[in-house]
Parts: structure tokens; sequence; C-alpha cells
């Protein structure tokens, strides 16, 4: 008994070790590197985290976070709920799908940032720019997965169903929406990472606040301690961002396993 709980305990600690060992040589090579090579855009990572620190107590990057964070919960929340609903209708109805498709290849070609500035042109200097252009990096990605999710899903099942007397909501709600989750959730977590790329797009270009336009501020400055310091803060909040959405397939699509 106590040896099978030891083997419990250390299963996730060796499984984590890797990431560990990779991520503390690459922060060690950044400061050796900041110390050896004196270039005044790589400052030493001892420097960068000391600047982050500053701008953490001084009020700036909590104020930042929280202005970003808020508008990448409205954006992405809103691409989720949209994408998928459009998704499911392209994927499950090919009327639908021939008259949105040219759209769908149109926006996922062209480079996003492109949009910016006509979102500008609507809404201005406000935080529904910000929301539209968070909307924009994410929503087209979530359509295209949710369309190849809906058409993977068995068709035995779906005509199984239909034997059975289901309608059209029903099969939705217990057979193509399960049955296509796992790709929708991935194309979920790949939107979440675009989605934090928007946000921070979307302030340096348009929003007089947050992350991304602290990192304007400062980058006009030429101050890399303090840039390199808030993309520190913009790498974490992707990864626990995206981290939150891969425990939400997990639980979603535990049935895969």
């Amino acid at each position: 008994m106590i040896i099978r709980i030891g083997r419990i305990i250390r299963w996730p600690i060796q499984e984590g070790r890797p990431q560990t060992v990779s991520l503390l040589i690459v922060l060690g090579s950044w400061e050796i590197a900041g110390h050896l090579l004196n270039f005044t855009f790589l400052p030493p990572l001892s420097i960068v985290l000391q600047a982050s620190w500053e701008m953490t107590i001084s009020g700036e990057i909590p104020n930042s976070l929280a202005a970003s964070l808020l508008g990448l919960i409205g954006g992405y929340g809103l691409a989720v709920f949209l994408g998928i609903l459009l998704g499911s209708l392209m994927g499950r109805y090919q009327k639908i799908y021939y008259l949105m498709d040219i759209y769908l290849n149109a926006f996922l070609a062209s480079p996003t940032l492109i949009w910016v500035p006509i979102l500008f042109v609507f809404f201005g200097v406000s935080r529904l720019s910000q929301i539209a252009v968070i909307f924009f990096y994410a929503f087209w990605l979530i359509v295209a997965n949710t369309i190849t999710g809906i058409r993977t899903v068995d068709v035995s099942l779906i005509e199984m169903a239909h034997s059975f007397g289901a309608n059209e909501k029903q099969l939705f709600r217990k057979v193509i929406l399960p049955g296509a989750s796992p790709l929708i959730m991935a194309g979920l977590r790949i939107a979440m990472g675009r989605a934090v790329k928007g946000m921070i797009n979307g302030e340096m270009f348009i929003a007089l606040i947050g992350l991304g336009a602290m990192i304007k501020t400062y980058g006009g400055q030429f101050n890399a301690a303090k840039v390199l310091g808030i993309l520190l803060v913009i790498i974490v909040v992707a990864v626990i961002t995206t981290s939150l959405v891969q425990s939400l397939d997990k639980r979603l699509t535990r049935w895969t396993n």
C-alpha cells in the first residue's frame, strides 16, 4: 500500500521533470547570454524579472492585466459561442456551408492584423475594438475545426439515432456534438493562443490600456527589460488560459480514452 501511494505521488513529478529541466536550461542560458553578450536588447533574466517585479508592485501590470483579461474573456467567449454555432450549422447543412465557405476561406487566408484598422473605423478607440480584434483572431479557426469535427462524426451513429426516432435537436445534443467534441476542443485550444495574440495586437494598435499598450509605451522608450518583463507575463497568461481549456477538454472528451 505504501509503495503504491509513493508511485502515485512520484508519477506527476516524473511526468513534469523533462519540461522543468528544459525550462531551467533555457532560463539559465538566457541569464548567461545576457551577461556575456551585453546586448542592449537582451538584458539578463535577473534584470528582466526585477523590472517585472517593480511594475507589479507599482500596480502597472496588475491594472493592465485586469483590463487585458476583461477583453480576452469577452472576445474569446463570443468567438466560442458563435464559432461553434456557425461551424455546427455549416458542418451539418450543405446549403449553409456553400453560402459561408467562401467567407471562411477568405478570413482564414488573410492576415488578421489587416482587419484591425477596419475595426478601428467601426468602433474607434474603445473596449469594443479590443473585443472585436480578439473575436476575429479566434472565431474563424473555431468555425473551421467545428465543421471538421461535425463532418467526422460516424454516420452510422446518426442513422441509428434516426431509426430510434431522434429529432434534429436531439441528434445535435446527444450524437453530433459529443462525437465532434475532440476536434472542437482542439480548435478551442489553438484559438485561445490566437486570442491572446489578438489581445496584445489590438491593444498595441487601438486600445490605450492593457499589456499591449504597455509594450508599445516601453518599446518606444527602448526599455528592453520592461518590454521583456511584460512579455513574460503575457506568456504566463497564454500558458494558464490554454491549460484551462485543455483541462476542460479532458473532462469533456475523457470518454474517447
